[in-house]
């Protein structure tokens, strides 16, 4: 896509690939870009030099230490920084916690919390799905009692992203039993350090470490940690889920993977010409990049209904976006032909140098596939999502 982006925001496009091509690490850019494994100090230290520049959190309310930037000012800036293999930031505090912190929360937790989001002193993590919780969340049993000026927490969470480096857990727990399953359900703020919380790694397909599980043994949480009021904690979980759903769709990053998709096919020979030549593989490549250019401008679309949060539209972009994530991540493997070996472990932390073909490139992208069939799942599977838009939006 190519908007007619006006002056200002073409200078703001200058100004964003300056900063860019002045502050970011070569070195994260390069794991990035070369689809190596990244660790917390890489994410850290390039959150550091956001915050510092005041552009950790641009499209947030200029009261609470944003920018307030338009729906395009931040799609340029997400555009620009992904193109450049800048990290995606860590989403869980930036942009899922704090805007329901910012509609929902207390002066307090407002004043306290999210000053240390944005200088990332403070990690979080998401604590929804369960064991036998996940599409239907509202099934839920991790339990909160109240006594006195604590909660006391028992329960287990599950698929917890970055658990092992969070802080904190925003936190989906049952504080009543009555009415109907999605109500009695509260939304707490849980210090990942208070006794009785542990944490066991989920190592999954790509043999990483991303996903957790964790444990809550008599776990006492202050009151004044909890979102909003008692019970209605379904209602911030909808809340948060349309921000949360709206990034997922990763417009971005889609866009610097189909560049790369197209590099690499042009390097690729097959029949003594390169792959991109090939009438039938070129087709898919543009069907991809046709699904793409229209989720970018549907996503636009969502970003700028002003005056209220995403709704069941964040749906549609979560099932489009993770289905062409899947589809660019198959078209790599197929592109490479031979080279798309087995996946090497030992290849998500050397550095390759190569070019975007042959073995080098190649050892890391298996992994890379098999972490991206998880997409269509996390943050309601896509089933559960065309359920929503039937009911939601269709009206069926």
């Amino acid at each position: 896509m190519n908007p007619d982006y006006t002056t200002e925001e073409l200078a703001f496009r200058d100004e964003v690939r300056e900063f860019v091509r002045g502050k970011l690490p070569q070195d994260i850019a390069r794991k990035v870009l070369e689809h190596r494994r990244l660790h917390k100090e890489d994410i850290l230290r390039w959150q550091k030099i956001l915050y510092e520049k005041g552009w950790i959190a641009g499209h947030w309310p200029k009261e609470y230490g944003g920018l307030a930037w338009t729906p395009v000012q931040q799609h340029i800036f997400d555009d620009e920084t992904a193109a450049s293999g800048a990290p995606r930031l860590v989403p869980f505090g930036l942009n899922m916690v704090a805007p329901v912190i910012m509609q929902y929360g207390s002066l307090w937790q407002k004043e306290y919390y999210l000053p240390r989001i944005l200088s990332s002193e403070d990690w979080w993590c998401q604590g929804y799905s369960e064991p036998g919780a996940g599409s239907d969340l509202a099934s839920l049993k991790t339990r909160a009692v109240r006594d006195g000026e604590h909660y006391v927490v028992d329960g287990q969470k599950t698929w917890t992203t970055l658990a092992q480096h969070a802080d904190m857990i925003f936190c989906l727990v049952r504080t009543s039993a009555e009415g109907r399953k999605q109500e009695g359900i509260s939304f707490l703020l849980i210090d990942m350090r208070s006794p009785g919380v542990s944490v066991r790694p989920i190592i999954t397909l790509d043999e990483e470490h991303e996903v957790n599980e964790v444990f809550f043994d008599n776990v006492r949480v202050p009151a004044r940690n909890l979102v909003g009021e008692e019970n209605k904690g379904w209602t911030y979980a909808k809340f948060l889920l349309g921000h949360e759903r709206t990034g997922i769709a990763g417009v971005d990053a889609s866009k610097r993977e189909l560049k790369t998709l197209k590099q690499m096919a042009a390097k690729q020979s097959r029949n003594g010409k390169p792959l991109l030549d090939d009438p039938r593989f070129a087709a898919r490549v543009a069907e991809v990049e046709i699904e793409l250019m229209a989720l970018e401008m549907t996503v636009m679309r969502v970003l700028s209904n002003r005056g209220r949060a995403p709704g069941p539209e964040a749906s549609i972009l979560k099932i489009k976006g993770t289905e062409i994530q899947q589809a660019i991540a198959a078209l790599m493997m197929e592109t490479l032909g031979p080279y798309a070996q087995a996946f090497l472990p030992e290849a998500m932390e050397l550095d390759w140098a190569g070019e975007p073909v042959g073995p080098e490139f190649g050892a890391p992208l298996a992994g890379r596939y098999f972490n991206m069939r998880k997409t269509s799942i996390y943050g309601g599977s896509n089933e559960i999502q065309r359920n929503i838009i039937a009911q939601r939006v269709l009206g069926l």
